[in-house]
């Protein structure tokens, strides 16, 4: 059965290219113009991912993206405009996955998209559970298998993207990963200055979901000029 993907972008060339692509990748799109035609689909198909501009002429991406994580942890891809950091962030806080900038290039949209669903697929495929897709950190437990993730048995929801980067600094429990590790290993692309934004954002999130301190930190640890660490 294809992956179906939702497509919102208020310029039709751009929504009805990017569609065409994903179509010959067998993909199953769902195109839309506007937000609220988007959101009748939310509420409506068992999506797989979404791909949401920002600036639309009614119901904006940042919405579509809010009503998306209330219900439903797929991951999200946010279109912005070049050089608007300010949006990328907005969006990454909101619990976007990834956000790539106007202009792009459709086969590396298709790309990112890829590498989300495979992320997504492995960490929500519910296999027999294996002591070593198991980590227990003071009260924090993460299964790998069944992508569920609690602390002190309250159930934590985590977007795959945050699952991903607090299962890696678990996994190397006191020791520091740096950013720009953290970054190519979760998102599997290539460090630029501006992706330590996105992994500060992602890590802004988790501390709030862990109800951690950033000054005082149970779990997460910034460790200024290297990255970050979980001690044991």
């Amino acid at each position: 059965m294809p992956q179906k993907i939702l497509i919102v972008d208020d310029e039709q060339s751009i929504c009805d290219l990017v569609a065409l692509y994903l179509t010959n990748e067998d993909f199953q799109v769902y195109p839309f113009y506007t937000g609220q035609e988007a959101l009748a689909c939310i509420d409506s198909t068992p999506l797989d991912l979404a791909i949401l501009d920002v600036m639309l002429p009614d119901v904006d991406g940042f919405q579509l993206c809010r009503h998306i994580r209330e219900r439903h942890n797929y991951p999200i891809i946010m279109l912005t405009a070049k050089g608007e950091e300010v949006d990328q962030i907005t969006g990454l806080t909101l619990g976007a996955d990834d956000y790539i900038t106007k202009p792009f290039r459709p086969l590396e949209l298709v790309a990112r998209v890829k590498a989300q669903l495979r992320r997504f697929t492995k960490y929500n495929t519910a296999t027999q559970e294996r002591e070593d897709h198991v980590l227990t950190v003071r009260g924090l437990v993460l299964n790998q298998d069944t992508h569920e993730c609690t602390l002190d048995e309250r159930s934590l929801s985590l977007t795959p993207t945050e699952f991903s980067i607090l299962w890696v600094l678990c996994a190397n429990l006191g020791r520091v990963v740096s950013s720009e590790e953290l970054f190519q290993t979760v998102w599997g692309e290539k460090y630029f200055e501006n992706s330590n934004n996105t992994v500060m954002v992602h890590i802004r999130h988790l501390r709030e979901k862990l109800k951690d301190s950033a000054d005082h930190p149970r779990y997460i640890k910034t460790v200024w000029g290297v990255g970050y660490k979980v001690e044991a």
